[in-house]
């Protein structure tokens, strides 16, 4: 397209050139902005992509900002949402809760001294309720030394408060990839704001100049309505983006522990080492690591304690057993016995053999059941595990893929603007055109920024998964 086809022609009078002349003097102004917005874009675009020295500049002009607010690296929020997570006080407490409740059923098998007073009065044979009989004071001695399905349940629930330390782990895993998430989600909302405000101030000048020829008569009124959903379309996505923006800030703060009215500046960065993209790699690490499936292994093995010490029900109990009594003859002792003693000192074991037991047999059955879904639970547990490993391995594939191909439509995008504003500047493109190549770059920027979130989530994803989060943060 010719300059003269696209522009009006001057007339020959000075009175009718003035218009002209206004038109000229916006697009020149147009112009201008153009160009400060694609150094701008250029420079953001060095950023995103990786280039290391201006994401060093622009680190250091933050933490220098006038506010005097520390950066945040990502390391950083992820430690502070460890020190402040609720959901992680709060599996610290249930994890201190099973090993009390664990050292219940253990205490069995450990000394147990306990005194007390069965003073009465009596009227005939002296005993108590309890078969023992009336004392003015007693102390009694008891220890379990041959038990066994007791102490199968108490290695059960020893097992069980193991667990609840990898349940712990899982809940830190959930505190990190969360955590880890928002924060770059928030950089990447921060990043399309940039963009979408120079997009804003672009919109703003392509309006003024296309009502000012509308205005005289060289475009149709359609034109500048084209202009004005343009921009509406660019405010509307500002205001979207600045809703996410507080969502996100508002979460961050809860997580990292900061005031409500905190601000918060973070730094661009990328995930912290590279997950293993190869699947056998990543499923052998699954098997070892995968909280879920530690988990899972942690119920069989509970299980089997408790099979162990019921079918050990079949043997004897044994119980060491002491019993000291200081009684009163005032409970009409020598009236019933033939001699009378004070002190009454009984130590010993008590031993009881099982000849048949119907609850021992259905303690087994029970138990053996539990076993057999434990193990069922555990076999696909690990399935799924492997599965799903190598879903999220070719998922980062597929997003690193799909990166590459926005980033190459971005760099092609640009190329596409440069030629447009070299054309423009030699008058043989409308300004309308340089604005079309420059929204189509926009577009591609936001794919970029979009496309790169996504591959960073399924890294992270991934590395849950595997197990592999706490090495990646150590």
């Amino acid at each position: 397209m010719t300059r003269q086809s696209s522009l009006p022609k001057p007339k020959r009078t000075g009175i009718a050139m003035r218009p002209s002349a206004v038109v000229a003097l916006g697009l020149f102004g147009a112009a201008v902005c153009y160009a400060q917005n694609a150094a701008n874009v250029k420079s953001t675009l060095a950023i995103s992509i990786g280039t290391q020295q201006t994401a060093t500049d622009d680190s250091a002009r933050q933490s220098t900002s006038p506010q005097n607010v520390a950066a945040l690296t990502l390391r950083r929020a992820i430690e502070l949402a460890l020190q402040n997570s609720k959901d992680l006080q709060l599996a610290k407490i249930q994890s201190r809760l099973s090993d009390r409740s664990a050292l219940i059923t253990r205490a069995e098998f450990m000394p147990n001294l306990y005194t007390g007073s069965g003073l009465g009065y009596t009227n005939g044979i002296p005993e108590t309720p309890g078969g023992r009989a009336p004392a003015i004071f007693d102390v009694t001695y008891t220890q379990q030394v041959l038990n066994e399905p007791l102490r199968g349940r108490a290695k059960e629930l020893q097992e069980q408060a193991r667990s609840q330390k990898i349940a712990l782990e899982e809940v830190r895993d959930s505190v990190i990839v969360r955590t880890a998430m928002a924060f770059l989600e928030l950089v990447k909302v921060r990043h399309s704001l940039e963009l979408l405000r120079a997009e804003q101030e672009s919109a703003d000048k392509i309006l003024q100049v296309t009502a000012g020829r509308e205005s005289e008569g060289f475009e149709l009124s359609i034109e500048v309505t084209r202009a004005q959903l343009t921009k509406a379309q660019v405010v509307q996505r500002i205001l979207l983006l600045e809703g996410r923006q507080d969502q996100l800030e508002v979460f961050l703060r809860a997580e990292i522990g900061l005031a409500a009215d905190s601000p918060i500046e973070v730094l661009p960065e990328e995930l912290p080492g590279q997950a293993e993209q190869e699947g056998a790699n990543l499923v052998a690490m699954a098997m070892q690591d995968n909280t879920s499936l530690r988990l899972a292994e942690s119920d069989v093995r509970a299980k089997e304690f408790r099979l162990k010490g019921e079918k050990r029900g079949y043997f004897p109990t044994l119980e060491l057993v002491s019993v000291y009594s200081l009684l009163g003859r005032f409970n009409n002792y020598d009236q019933f016995f033939k001699t009378f003693q004070r002190n009454n000192f009984n130590a010993g074991i008590q031993v009881n053999v099982p000849l048949f037991s119907a609850r021992t047999k259905a303690n087994i059955g029970l138990a053996d059941v539990n076993l057999e879904a434990s193990k069922a639970s555990l076999s696909n547990k690990k399935t799924e595990v492997t599965a799903d490993v190598r879903q999220k391995t070719r998922s980062v594939r597929e997003k690193d893929a799909a990166k590459e191909v926005a980033r190459l439509e971005l760099q092609l995008a640009q190329q596409d603007v440069a030629v447009f504003q070299s054309q423009y500047t030699e008058g043989k493109l409308n300004l309308r055109e340089v604005e079309k190549a420059r929204l189509s770059e926009n577009e591609r920027w936001m794919a970029y920024l979009d496309a790169n979130f996504a591959r960073q989530q399924a890294q992270l994803e991934l590395l849950r998964v595997a197990g592999q989060l706490n090495k990646v943060w150590q």
